[in-house]
């Protein structure tokens, strides 16, 4: 007996070493599966403070591509909180702050030049998004429905990208997207990453083409892609399709 009372001991010891460290697996795998979502939400900020540099620094091509970076992050975001049913009130503020970072602030410095008013629709810019935000994240159905500020921001940025900056085309994608986002009217909020497989593969799709980026024909894909949320808002990519 006093020979087996240390290997008891050590079995003990081992023994509870091993359930801690099982504990600690468990719970790093419960703080991924919450924060996931929130990860992406973050990298989306990130991509937008990265384009709000860029676009004072002269980066214009460089902005407009993290915007479109932007754009991915924010479709997973949300469809990976669904998935692994992590959907909080954090994350909700986070998305909302990362998109107003991203679609707003950085997406209206595409149009910035030092003419008053371009300044000044770069400012109506920022507060149709603001707006825009603030009712979809009222919680109450049915209030409010205009075109999600992330399409808006794709087509500016694609059509940036396409045209060299040129300014006289983008103030008149500006004043049109101003309008679609505060129009209470018809455009459902995508859920590409949980629908059909061929959504996915759209999806997929952007992904490849920022690997991309320096083929100029590249962003006619996301512009095409943001540019069918007005076009064909129920029929290609209402969540009931």
């Amino acid at each position: 007996m006093i020979l087996l009372t240390p290997s008891h001991d050590l079995l003990q010891r081992a023994n509870k070493v091993f359930l801690s460290d099982t504990a600690t697996g468990l719970q790093i795998k419960e703080f991924a599966r919450k924060n996931a979502a929130n990860a992406l939400s973050v990298a989306n900020m990130v991509m937008g403070m990265a384009s709000i540099l860029s676009s004072l620094n002269g980066h214009h091509h460089a902005a407009c591509w993290l915007v479109l970076i932007g754009y991915l992050l924010d479709l997973a975001d949300g469809a990976v909180a669904r998935r692994l049913d992590a959907c909080s009130a954090l994350g909700a503020k986070l998305d909302d702050f990362a998109d107003f970072t991203t679609f707003g602030i950085a997406t209206s410095l595409l149009l910035r030049t030092p003419d008053l008013l371009d300044n000044i629709l770069c400012m109506c810019y920022v507060l149709s998004v603001f707006v825009r935000l603030c009712f979809f994240s009222s919680g109450i159905p049915f209030m409010y429905r205009g075109l999600p500020c992330i399409y808006s921001s794709a087509i500016l940025a694609s059509a940036s990208l396409l045209s060299g900056g040129n300014m006289t085309l983008l103030r008149f994608i500006a004043v049109a997207m101003i309008l679609f986002m505060i129009s209470h009217n018809f455009y459902p909020h995508d859920r590409v990453l949980e629908s059909q497989a061929w959504k996915k593969a759209v999806y997929a799709g952007g992904v490849a083409m920022v690997f991309c980026s320096s083929f100029p024909p590249a962003c006619v894909y996301y512009l095409l892609w943001s540019v069918s949320y007005i076009l064909f808002p129920t029929s290609l990519w209402s969540s009931k399709v």
